[in-house]
């Protein structure tokens, strides 16, 4: 069964089997600051248009699930209209490559230089288990932000541990403490992350109040 328009995906499936695996790896070194893919190695299984919308997708997809930590079950649940070639494809890049694209995901948040922060949200949950330790009972926040570049918001997601959290909230104090005379370009992400007409309600002192709030 073919799977319809707008299923998660759908356009990959499109692609030969065989060719899944190569695809989605170049498309996860795209998300890491490497090289993406290239149109011409794929101008025969689609156009240009539809080409752009499966790097799109794709990438979307791998940041969505990695950013909100789904479960191997919630992952299949949005594949199982695809082919079983291209499932095991995607599930073996995100076994293997997760820690990188979730690292990817926090320089993102890091890197936000000449932005602003239009709302943010976290939830603090436990994670009971994980697919290598049958009892984990460690803390985890999710961290949502709205950022504002060049006019138009957009969403960052990330769940986080402790210790993920203390090094995002020592990168943010590192990047304040720049001399505001040193390049725009160089200075990380404080100047901007401040809610607009709020100046001083910085991201990371609120981070460092949920971290006290929730007991950590």
């Amino acid at each position: 069964m073919e799977p319809e328009e707008g299923v998660p995906l759908w356009r990959l499936q499109k692609l030969p089997a065989e060719l899944g695996l190569q695809l989605l790896h170049k498309i996860i070194d795209g998300i890491c600051g490497r090289t993406y893919p290239l149109y011409q190695d794929y101008h025969s299984v689609w156009d240009s248009t539809e080409w752009m919308h499966v790097l799109e997708d794709i990438t979307n997809f791998f940041k969505a699930v990695v950013g909100k930590n789904l479960s191997d079950e919630e992952i299949s649940q949005q594949l199982d209209q695809l082919n079983s070639s291209h499932q095991e494809a995607i599930m073996k890049c995100l076994k293997s490559r997760k820690d990188e694209i979730k690292q990817a995901l926090l320089e993102e948040i890091v890197d936000i230089s000449s932005s602003q922060l239009q709302d943010f949200d976290w939830q603090l949950k436990l994670a009971l288990s994980s697919d290598k330790i049958a009892t984990l009972q460690m803390p985890l926040l999710n961290l949502h932000l709205d950022v504002k570049e060049n006019g138009e918001v957009k969403p960052y997601s990330v769940e986080m541990s402790k210790e993920e959290l203390q090094n995002l909230i020592n990168s943010l104090e590192a990047a304040n403490k720049v001399p505001p005379e040193d390049p725009p370009d160089q200075r990380q992400i404080l100047d901007g992350l401040t809610y607009e007409g709020a100046p001083g309600i910085s991201l990371h002192r609120d981070l460092r109040w949920g971290e006290t709030a929730s007991g950590w």
